[in-house]
């Protein structure tokens, strides 16, 4: 629906402060926090996979736990005969979410595109919620271990949580114009990181308790959060009556020159007008983009591909830090949990201050290039990490710095960018479907290189796995 008349023309100072109302606020924490539950309850998993992992194999084949008695009740759980099988079953469910979040990231973005935005992601985060809390929870109350139950619950698992990323950034996108993007998305995009750090922290507060309560807390709170989003969410600016990103900005394109950081000269300005995935200039709603034209717009390819590297070496930190740390130092899990915390610190120092990089500059690639060069660095020095949690904790940072910093800015600012390209004019609902094709294609290398890095270190060792990263 085309904007008013009288909303489309007004004075450039309005429409600044159209940008800064208090509904941009809590569209910001709403997406913010509801796509940090969606990472908290996956963090988890990777959080507890030492006690999984001791659950699931025989007691008196692993040292981690004393002989139990009556030896039939203590081990009518165990699923593998050795703790190295159950770790590469561990693996392969990494693989599994991951593919199956790949999937559902291709068709979450054209859904997104097409339904209420609201409604999508408030349905992916309390079904996911309920999925979370019968893998994790519901089996170890009532006793129930079966491999195959456990991948059919993941699939699930990853194709619901795969209704999270689109519709955040397209709903970012709605609220938020291009002008000084790469910092606001670049500091937006941090909820992942800060999904990460609240589900370490509170896995490892009740793990003693069992990791089941692990399972059960984080899913609880996103159970909430998404009855949240459902009641309290808007999805633009048109549903409280105010003008839309594209409509205010012709004046002050004019009239405001400074606040065009990523435009060229004004014979170019009807092309970057359309911020919104709302908005346009006819009196038709528009419709959605197709999925193979988004695939063929510029950029969209080649930072997707891009992206399937980087998301790899991203989550395998994601998955396995803590495995790592336990398992290569000897830490205690729940302190090897709150270390691996400093990684996710990085990435939201180095999302924020390469996006602000990226708009002082105009350009995104060159500092993703720059970052990603000393991240080959920080990773050589990581993998040679003395046995210092301090030491150990400052490097861990620097690597998150940079490589956490390019993969926000690819999933988020790039794609918001990717979307907006004047090829998308006149079927302006393209965003969702372009942040799921390139978030999509990232998962598909990170679900490849999950089962990778579990066969490499099983026969390699951990230094080889850190060369594998160094390579992507």
């Amino acid at each position: 629906m085309a904007v008013p008349g009288s909303l489309r023309r007004q004075p450039a100072n309005r429409g600044l402060v159209s940008h800064c109302t208090h509904h941009h606020i809590v569209v910001f924490l709403l997406t913010f926090f509801s796509y940090s539950l969606l990472h908290a309850s996956r963090k988890t998993f990777s959080n507890v996979k030492v006690s999984i992992s001791s659950q699931w194999t025989p007691s008196c084949l692993n040292s981690t736990a004393p002989e139990l008695r009556p030896y039939e009740l203590w081990n009518s759980s165990h699923l593998f005969p050795n703790a190295e099988e159950a770790t590469l079953f561990l693996g392969t469910l990494d693989t599994i979410f991951l593919f199956s979040y790949a999937v559902g990231l291709f068709v979450s973005g054209i859904i997104g595109d097409r339904l209420n935005l609201r409604w999508v992601l408030s349905f992916g985060m309390c079904s996911s919620a309920l999925v979370v809390f019968s893998f994790g929870t519901l089996t170890e109350w009532l006793h129930f271990y079966n491999k195959w139950f456990y991948c059919c619950l993941w699939v699930v698992n990853g194709l619901l949580q795969s209704t999270g990323w689109p519709c955040v950034v397209a709903v970012m996108g709605n609220w938020f114009g291009k002008a000084g993007r790469g910092f606001v998305f670049g500091l937006w995009s941090a909820c992942a990181s800060v999904g990460n750090i609240l589900g370490a922290f509170l896995a490892s507060c009740v793990l003693k308790y069992g990791y089941e309560y692990a399972f059960l807390v984080t899913a609880s709170v996103q159970f909430a959060g998404g009855v949240i989003v459902f009641f309290g969410l808007l999805t633009s600016p048109k549903e409280v009556g105010l003008p839309e990103l594209g409509a205010d900005e012709d004046e002050v394109s004019v009239e405001e020159d400074a606040n065009r950081p990523l435009m060229g000269d004004d014979g170019v300005d009807d092309d970057d007008r359309n911020y919104s995935i709302q908005a346009t200039d006819n009196d038709n709603q528009p419709k959605a983009i197709g999925f193979f034209q988004a695939c063929c717009l510029p950029g969209v390819v080649l930072y997707s591909l891009a992206y399937a590297c980087l998301k790899l070496v991203n989550y395998s930190f994601f998955f396995w830090l803590p495995f790592y740390l336990s398992n290569n130092f000897g830490w205690k899990e729940a302190e090897a949990d709150q270390l691996s915390i400093w990684y996710d610190v990085g990435g939201i120092i180095g999302g924020t201050i390469q996006g602000l990089i990226s708009d002082v500059l105009q350009k995104r690639a060159p500092v993703l290039a720059v970052s990603l060069l000393f991240a080959v660095g920080s990773l050589f020095g990581y993998s040679r990490s003395p046995n210092s949690k301090p030491i150990n904790a400052v490097i861990m940072a620097i690597t998150g710095f940079f490589i956490g910093g390019p993969s926000n800015m690819i999933s988020s600012a790039i794609s918001a960018d990717l979307g907006r390209q004047d090829l998308v004019k006149g079927s302006s609902e393209a965003l969702a479907t372009v942040t799921g094709i390139v978030d999509g294609t990232g998962s598909i290398g990170a679900a490849v290189g999950q089962y990778l890095v579990s066969l490499i270190q099983e026969n390699l060792g951990w230094m080889w796995v850190f060369y594998f990263f160094i390579l992507m």
